[in-house]
């Protein structure tokens, strides 16, 4: 690949990170460490695109593109773990939403930098990944492929961790996550294949380009306070389940209303209350299957839509989600007990509703559920409607 198309190809890469660097910005979410990985990740693979062009300068040697040349091939083989490296950790922080685990791959992935900073540095002198003659012209040193196999094995390790953990992984970001290696490592065989060729940080690029639209999409029908999907997104989401269901085929709903939210709200306080709500839906995401779509429908009420076409098995999910709350309660994490009443129903295939109907008949069965509650004073009890 020529100087020229190089610049060309790798500067528009970098204006598109660029652009997706300033609105990662204005996120309210910037202090989060997902964010703050993925802010990370688009800033050294910048810094990586403009290098490589300096890598490029071959040729015309004792004029600045001998300099060039050296500083700009020492940066890239010297940085090339790091990018696949935050990666990693950006995966992991997907899978488990803790700063534990990622603290282990921490004694691991400075150790693989480190042995590619002295692989790095002995080459300066004995040409093992790389020399650079007297013409100024590159060459690919004996041991060339060491690099190459720590970005592969990083990227690939990313790749499983995701697959074997697609349980623990959010259905709506599972899928960007799995696509988000393949790019740069068809890139790396290319440039194997190609003598001459460098296309892996423009795949990578490309990979965080896909993976901000992702975010940014998910984020405009996510509830910013529990992680659940806001209204929009619960909206959307049934439209599309009616739309899919058949006579065979259909899904289920439960509507969740916390007992005595206001009541918590007005005794410890509004942050504790907001507490109370991301704890639910975390409660909940532990009780259900990764593929159920737990919604915030407002205030302290939350849809479920599961993959459920039968009454016994709704009515198996429901007494799950009650165990789980009597669970929360005996661990008596909080100072008072969270309960909840609940209306949930099947989708009826031949009433052929609309969401809002479906929406207004679970409401109702809620509703009945809440009264006959408040009259036995007994919030774990659950009333079909």
């Amino acid at each position: 690949m020529g100087l020229s198309n190089n610049i060309i190809i790798n500067v528009y890469s970098v204006v598109i990170l660029m652009l997706i660097f300033f609105h990662a910005l204005k996120s309210t979410e910037k202090n989060l460490l997902q964010q703050k990985l993925f802010v990370s990740m688009l800033l050294v693979t910048v810094f990586l695109l403009i290098t490589d062009i300096l890598s490029r300068f071959d040729g015309r040697p004792g004029t600045t593109y001998a300099a060039a040349n050296q500083v700009g091939n020492f940066i890239i083989f010297l940085l090339s773990p790091v990018l696949p490296s935050l990666w990693l950790l950006y995966v992991q922080s997907q899978v488990k939403h803790d700063t534990i685990r990622i603290k282990r791959w921490l004694y691991i992935i400075p150790a693989i930098n480190v042995i590619n900073l002295v692989a790095v540095v002995l080459s300066q002198f004995l040409g093992w990944l790389y020399y650079i003659g007297a013409d100024n012209i590159y060459h690919r040193g004996p041991l060339f492929w060491i690099p190459v196999l720590m970005t592969i094995v990083l990227a690939v390790s990313s790749f499983v961790l995701t697959a074997v953990n697609y349980k623990n992984i959010e259905k709506k970001y599972f899928r960007s996550l799995m696509f988000f290696p393949i790019p740069p490592i068809v890139c790396v065989i290319l440039q194997l294949s190609f003598y001459g060729v460098s296309l892996m940080l423009n795949g990578a690029a490309l990979s965080l380009l896909i993976i901000f639209i992702s975010i940014q999409n998910q984020k405009m029908n996510t509830d910013y306070l529990t992680g659940a999907y806001n209204r929009k997104g619960l909206d959307i989401y049934l439209r599309q389940r009616i739309d899919a269901s058949t006579e065979n085929k259909t899904f289920s709903a439960i509507l969740l209303d916390l007992d005595k939210f206001k009541a918590i709200n007005d005794t410890f306080g509004h942050n504790i209350g907001d507490c109370v709500l991301v704890s639910s839906v975390r409660l909940l995401k532990t009780c259900l299957s990764s593929n159920d779509f737990i919604a915030r429908f407002g205030g302290d009420e939350f849809y479920i839509i599961l993959n459920i076409s039968s009454i016994d098995e709704l009515e198996a999910a429901v007494r799950k989600i009650t165990d789980c709350l009597a669970a929360y309660n005996d661990k008596r994490i909080a100072p008072f007990k969270l309960s909840a009443s609940m209306g949930y129903a099947v989708y009826n295939y031949h009433s052929r509703q609309n969401a809002a109907e479906f929406l207004q008949q679970v409401d109702a069965l809620m509703y009945a559920n809440k009264i006959s509650s408040r009259k036995n004073d007994n919030y774990g009890k659950i009333v079909v409607g």
